[in-house]
């Protein structure tokens, strides 16, 4: 009788399981890297037990893994399922996944997770993070107090950093904070704080079109969706009004996105223009010109590195070096309007790119040296994504 039920509930759980291999094909270990199972590829156990109570392990250890289901088109039904994993140089590793009634419960807790909010307290920040770096842009509240000539505005389309050294998440206690103290996270109190700044510059990788030595960019964001928070990914998306370029309108969608163990954002911006345009230019300002540029332009990687109060931040964008045009050292005079450009062939509709920035003082990087290589591996990286095999 013991044997007969141990027997049926091995051929259940056979049943119920999934097995598929993850190969990195790149002679570099690869660490905290986010693996996508494709929600159909497992359709059955999604059906049958809720994509809340599949269950993931590596098949080596037999560990249970931390899983994040993703609705990336907010239709109801799961997209994709999230993991992460670390595997070393032209490695392969077996995974398993598994449905049942009470995955949910035997789900590992992740201790640090990815965050983002809409902040109306702090007039209307958009605001995202991970356990290594945090980001902000404005909205129209924010563009609105500039033009009325009110203080406290921002007008910018561009990219804000926040600089972190915890791995918790500090978004929501740095604005309370700072609503009872005004300029608290202007001050690092031993997690961090906010030096950075934007105006009416690009930050770190707000785009535009480059053309006649101007560039052309949006205004604040007129409208926002969150689409996902967890252990593994932020998304979010971002709207704007319609810009002109030179006598084109342009309509603009940013889709963006944070994984865990990552110093940059993804940026995916959907353009459509009135007319041809000569390119999307994304920009890194430039601040006091007092910092190094350097272009990797084979490889698809673009740095600025510069001194900030007692410490050092690299800042970086890396993309496809087939979007890749050109890029320019521009240092100009006027505030705010020397940048690192990075010009990019308009060939599609869609323009997607990552940036972000490593602060020396987090710990993460003790110099300029390890932010390049950063930037190197992680171009490698994109270029050679990890390969599922079900």
């Amino acid at each position: 009788m013991f044997l007969a039920v141990s027997l049926s509930s091995c051929q259940q759980e056979e049943s119920n399981t999934k097995s598929f291999t993850v190969k990195n094909n790149l002679n570099l270990d690869r660490t905290s890297e986010t693996v996508s199972i494709p929600a159909a590829k497992v359709a059955q156990l999604v059906q049958e037990f809720g994509a809340e109570n599949l269950l993931l392990r590596d098949a080596a250890t037999d560990s249970l893994l931390v899983i994040q289901p993703i609705d990336n088109d907010l239709d109801g039904a799961i997209d994709e399922i999230l993991f992460q994993t670390d595997i070393k140089g032209n490695a392969e590793k077996e995974f398993t996944i598994t449905g049942a009634k009470d995955g949910a419960a035997q789900q590992p807790e992740s201790e640090f997770t990815t965050y983002s909010r809409f902040v109306p307290e702090r007039t209307d920040d958009y605001t995202w993070e991970n356990e290594r770096v945090a980001f902000r842009t404005y909205g129209p509240v924010a563009q609105k107090m500039v033009e009325e000539n009110t203080a406290g505005g921002t007008l910018t389309s561009g990219m804000d950093a926040w600089f972190k050294r915890v791995p918790y998440s500090i978004i929501n206690d740095w604005y309370k904070k700072n609503e009872a103290e005004a300029g608290y996270y202007h001050i690092d109190h031993g997690e961090g704080y906010d030096p950075y700044h934007v105006g009416s510059s690009r930050g770190i990788g707000g785009i535009g079109v480059w053309e006649n030595d101007t560039l052309y960019t949006s205004k604040n964001f007129t409208g926002y969706t969150t689409i996902a928070e967890g252990p593994i990914r932020t998304l979010f998306e971002l709207r704007y009004a319609p810009w002109q370029a030179n006598g084109r309108t342009i309509n603009e969608t940013k889709r963006i996105s944070l994984d865990m163990g990552s110093n940059l954002t993804r940026f995916e911006s959907a353009l459509q223009s009135s007319g041809p345009v000569p390119n999307y230019t994304i920009g890194i300002t430039l601040h006091e010109k007092e910092g190094d540029v350097k272009a990797n332009k084979q490889d698809g990687w673009f740095r600025y590195w510069e001194p900030i109060d007692d410490s050092f931040l690299g800042t970086g964008i890396v993309l496809s070096p087939a979007r890749v045009y050109d890029s320019k050292d521009h240092r100009v005079e006027a505030k705010d309007h020397s940048h690192l450009y990075v010009i990019t062939k308009p060939d599609t509709d869609t323009l997607t790119y990552y940036a972000g920035f490593g602060w020396e003082k987090s710990g993460q990087f003790k110099s300029q040296q390890d932010w390049d290589a950063y930037l190197a591996d992680f171009a490698k990286r994109l270029a050679s994504p990890l390969e599922v095999k079900f």
